[in-house]
């Protein structure tokens, strides 16, 4: 399948998705460095459950002041270790903020339209996990060796192996994310070698 292929109105919509740790913002970035719009869903997410917002509201409501800083900004870090041992909590967690996040893509979107942008990609980490798979034209999943991932966040986040790996236990396997993409792309090796990649990428998507 080629990007080249799908000759449209309206901007393409390229979904980039993966697991913690695999390198999806390193990818987006070298969208960036090319002058495409880049939408992040973790961006929009953090819009979405701003003070005041009623996403925000509802998740006070439910976990309690306690997942709260003290100048009352969520603590992402601390919701993000409660979700990981719960799976219904998670979900719950998800009702509230993901509608929100899905109408923020959409104003994000049209504003580009409105620019005559040829191509829009949009960052989404639960990508499959919330059915948004038909709202773009093509997907592509970044993905990684396990343990590269774990080192990879313990490097970032500064979490402990056991809250990297509890956090892979709860998203979808990668090798169902990759049965459901258009394209795969293996982050397992040096920035260097994602940059080839990546240059590879936009070679064999333009060329068809």
């Amino acid at each position: 399948m080629s990007i080249s292929a799908k000759s449209q109105a309206h901007p393409l919509k390229l979904g980039i998705t993966g697991g913690v740790g695999s390198g999806k913002s390193v990818v987006c970035n070298y969208f960036v460095q090319k002058g495409v719009t880049v939408i992040s869903a973790d961006d929009l997410a953090r819009r979405a459950v701003e003070k005041g917002t009623s996403a925000y509201e509802n998740i006070i409501g439910c976990f309690g002041p306690e997942v709260l800083f003290e100048n009352g900004q969520l603590n992402r870090k601390k919701l993000r270790s409660i979700i990981t041992r719960d799976e219904k909590i998670k979900r719950k967690l998800e009702n509230f903020i993901h509608p929100e996040v899905f109408r923020l893509m959409a104003v994000e979107f049209n504003a580009a339209v409105k620019r005559k942008e040829p191509m829009v990609v949009f960052e989404v980490p639960l990508l499959f996990e919330a059915g948004l798979k038909d709202f773009f034209d093509l997907t592509v999943t970044v993905c990684a060796k396990k343990a590269i991932r774990i080192e990879r966040m313990m490097n970032r986040d500064r979490v402990s192996a056991e809250d990297a790996e509890a956090l892979l236990k709860v998203q979808m396997p990668e090798e169902e994310k990759i049965k459901q993409s258009d394209f795969i792309i293996d982050n397992n090796g040096t920035r260097e070698d994602l940059q080839d990649l990546m240059d590879q990428f936009m070679r064999n998507s333009s060329n068809g």
